[in-house]
């Protein structure tokens, strides 16, 4: 029996996923790094087991009917755990936020600053004090009335609903009139109101081409539709709707991205004339602190802004006071380019999770665990040593912080690490190492501590000369202010920068109308779909080739079951109780609903008719339960398999299940899987391919495997363009783009251009120093 002050977290027998009964102490009140290869097991083991054990400890703790849930969310698969404090998880959550949802309510910093203006503002004369509601453009009290807060307002013209008025109403002169029977409707409803649909527009009266293109009326009248030989038409009541109304309608209510896409390019966006694109209503802008208004404080960098709040007046001074100890954490954390009303959506993943931290650094909770999912993601080396400060701030509070990581410098700079692995899937699961950082060096079979000790120097590579460059701009958009660029074809080019510098903006404005873009491959990090019915083998076109060779055995054919009777997706083969989903969602009452697995089929997807059908021995859900490397082996003869999962392991992801949910994939590894679909495609010719930050998400170790697929295209012909902050993948690069030198409006230039060693020794570049240390095999650290 462990002593109620015993200093550690002890996890004794965890079977999490791949975990093989694992064993392992941890000391509280430490920054802690998991980490190992893709795949061995890490996040099972600090988020699987560590976190989801706290959380259910704290599900006990509540409502009955929390408690009576608990059976059905499961429990982590472990014998025990002792010594663990609440905890607290920092996950990079790929949910969809909001367009109304910003920085400032992320941070909840928009709260201290509308407070600031209801109770220390400059109000007019006469006027009344508000409420901080009030000063809010997400709440009725707050919102102008014309844009209902959203700052902009959508408009149309004549020119744009009739691009061609040589044409009659009936000829579609109407551009934005639906397609089909919906726009024969409306074109039969004006013929029957005793408009002229046969003049060619230009010809009609001005007032019946205004009421035609922007009335609000809804007249209904009786239709007599011209007869079609063969067919009897019945007259009908067909109520008209002007083309501006459909648009707005359309573009509004729709939940078809491709009508909403449509309806969009018959409007112009511009500021709302109300409130000028400040989102409030009059009264709520007429207030202003230090001479300016809530919007155009909401609209500074938040540098900027902490210097401009006034300290005058004993109110004024305390909420500008908690405004600026609020803002600090973000600034600190590198993120001091962005404003208070920067749409959460357009934020990266990284981005993202370090405004949560910087709210959580305030929160002034003690004696729990952290637990963060690489926080150093998306960040450049010089911002994650600001990171590090601020893990040992937490820590510094009274605070465990385990994070899952894979970044050398966040491993250098923690006080304790757990090594998991050797590999990943089934030949990981396994704790090789758990102490100071320093004795890893001792454990031969780490990965880890190949890369962490220098053992495996980099491979000098010869420089590959250009074909040819391709160049974007002059580009003015975000920070970016007339910047041109030129990228060196048949090479692999890296572009380099601080958070915030303007990478992504730059190399998304490599489209396939520039000149020597033959074919081009932008392969991202969103999500390869957004539920559990998307999975690597749907989206790779594998899992047809599978359900094929089931239909095919002697077992199906007498049955008579086809290639659908195999689909979890079509009613027949599959589970009617989850749909063929695996799961069932289980709603919580104030907590985010979750994911349990189905109590008919126990996960399987299939009924068991379906899963009495067998290839060499495995069912249809066994297969689907294959690692990539099992599936492999299992599939050897079968060529159109083979090729896909040959793919599939040489980008490294030999580990992750055929069946595996998208929902639990992350960025880097739905990368690599629309990267593997490419190259099994094998396309002759010259093709850019653009990447933004491959390498999220992987150790040092899964790097070298994409890099050398990287590598390959280029000496295939082909041309790569990378985003990247890790400095070993920008020191095998050909040529180097590196932005800054700062972020946002301190960044949005080329600060350096050429080869690596060039850029190494660049003048005023936040780069050069990483990169050259990375080109000195790490010696200066």
């Amino acid at each position: 029996m462990h002593s109620p002050h015993d200093p550690y977290v002890r996890v004794r027998d965890a079977r999490e996923h791949n975990l093989q009964g694992v064993d392992v102490d941890v000391p509280r009140d430490v920054v802690a790094v998991f980490t190992g290869v893709s795949g061995s097991g890490k996040s099972s083991l600090a988020f699987g087991t560590v976190y989801a054990e706290a959380q259910r400890r704290y599900f006990e703790s509540v409502a009955p009917y929390a408690r009576r849930l608990i059976h059905q969310v499961g429990a982590p698969k472990v014998g025990e755990i002792t010594g663990l404090p609440p905890a607290v998880s920092l996950q990079q959550r790929r949910a969809t936020p909001t367009s109304r949802s910003s920085v400032g309510t992320v941070t909840n910093l928009s709260n201290s600053l509308r407070m600031l203006f209801s109770r220390a503002g400059h109000y007019p004369p006469g006027a009344e004090r508000l409420d901080s509601d009030a000063f809010s453009p997400n709440t009725a009290a707050g919102a102008c009335p014309e844009c209902h807060g959203l700052g902009r307002v959508h408009r149309t013209t004549e020119e744009l609903l009739v691009p061609d008025p040589s044409l009659s109403v009936r000829d579609g002169a109407i551009a934005a009139w639906p397609g089909a029977w919906q726009g024969k409707n409306l074109r039969d409803v004006l013929d029957a109101l005793g408009y002229d649909v046969d003049r060619p527009w230009r010809e009609l009266p001005a007032e019946a081409r205004e009421w035609i293109l922007f009335t609000d009326d809804q007249p209904v009248v009786t239709v007599h539709p011209v007869r079609d030989a063969g067919r009897i038409q019945r007259p009908y009541q067909g109520t008209y709707m002007s083309a501006r109304r459909y648009v707005m309608k359309t573009f509004a209510d729709s939940k078809s991205a491709t009508l909403r896409a449509k309806a969009e390019r018959f409007l112009t966006s511009a500021p709302c004339p109300v409130c000028g694109g400040g989102r409030l209503r009059a009264e709520a802008l007429a207030v202003t602190v230090g001479g300016r208004t809530v919007a155009e404080l909401a609209a500074l960098p938040l540098t900027e802004l902490a210097g401009l709040l006034p300290t005058e007046g004993e109110t004024a001074k305390v909420l500008t006071g908690d405004l600026v100890s609020r803002i600090a954490p973000v600034v600190e954390l590198g993120l001091g380019y962005l404003s208070l009303d920067r749409p959460t959506p357009t934020l990266s993943a990284g981005e993202l999770q370090r405004l949560r931290l910087a709210t959580q650094l305030r929160s002034g909770l003690f004696g729990v665990v952290y637990v963060l999912d690489e926080p150093s993601a998306g960040l450049h080396p010089a911002d994650t040593e600001a990171l590090l400060t601020v893990l040992e701030r937490l820590k510094a509070a009274g605070n465990s912080v385990f994070v899952v990581e894979h970044d050398l410098g966040v491993m250098r700079g923690a006080d304790w690490i757990v090594d998991v692995g050797p590999r990943a899937g089934e030949h990981g699961g396994r704790v090789l190492y758990s102490g100071p950082v320093d004795a890893l060096a001792e454990v031969a079979e780490s990965a880890t501590a190949a890369h962490l000790f220098h053992r495996s120097p980099a491979p000098v590579r010869e420089a590959r000369a250009p074909r040819g460059t391709v160049t974007v701009g002059p580009v003015t958009r975000h920070n970016l202010r007339g910047v041109t660029a030129r990228f060196p074809l048949g090479v692999l080019t890296a572009v380099t920068g601080v958070s915030g510098s303007g990478k992504s903006t730059l190399v998304g404005e490599i489209t396939e109308d520039l000149a020597g873009v033959d074919r081009l491959v932008s392969v991202d990090q969103r999500p390869i779909g957004r539920t559990p019915r998307s999975n690597l083998a749907t989206y790779t076109g594998l899992f047809d080739v599978v359900r094929k060779v089931f239909a095919a055995t002697g077992q199906a054919r007498e049955r008579g079951y086809g290639v659908g009777r195999f689909s979890f997706n079509v009613p027949g083969g599959r589970c009617e109780t989850c749909q063929g989903e695996g799961f069932v969602s289980v709603e919580l009452l104030f907590l985010p609903s979750t994911y349990a697995p189905c109590p008919d089929c126990g996960g399987a997807r299939y009924n068991p008719e379906t899963l009495e059908v067998a290839h060499r021995g495995r069912n249809i859900a066994e297969v689907l339960d294959l690692t990539v490397e099992g599936a492999a082996e299992f599939f050897a003869d079968t060529p159109a398999a083979a090729r896909s999962l040959a793919a599939l392991l040489d980008v490294g992801l030999g580990y992750l299940r055929l069946g595996q949910p998208a929902t639990e994939l992350s960025g880097g590894e739905a990368q690599r899987i629309k990267l593997a679909s490419e190259l099994q495609r094998g396309r002759r010719g010259h093709s850019l391919y653009l990447l933004d930050e491959p390498t999220t998400g992987l150790h040092p170790a899964d790097v070298e495997v994409l890099m050398r697929q990287l590598h390959g295209l280029v000496d295939a012909g082909h041309t790569v363009v990378v985003v990247e902050h890790d400095m070993s993948v920008v020191a095998g690069a050909d040529h180097v783009i590196d932005l800054g030198p700062g972020g946002g409006d301190a960044g949005g230039r080329i600060v350096a251009a050429g080869a690596p060693a060039e850029v190494a020794g660049a003048e005023g570049s936040a780069t050069a120093p990483y990169l050259a240390r990375a080109l000195d095999g790490g010696k200066r650290r």
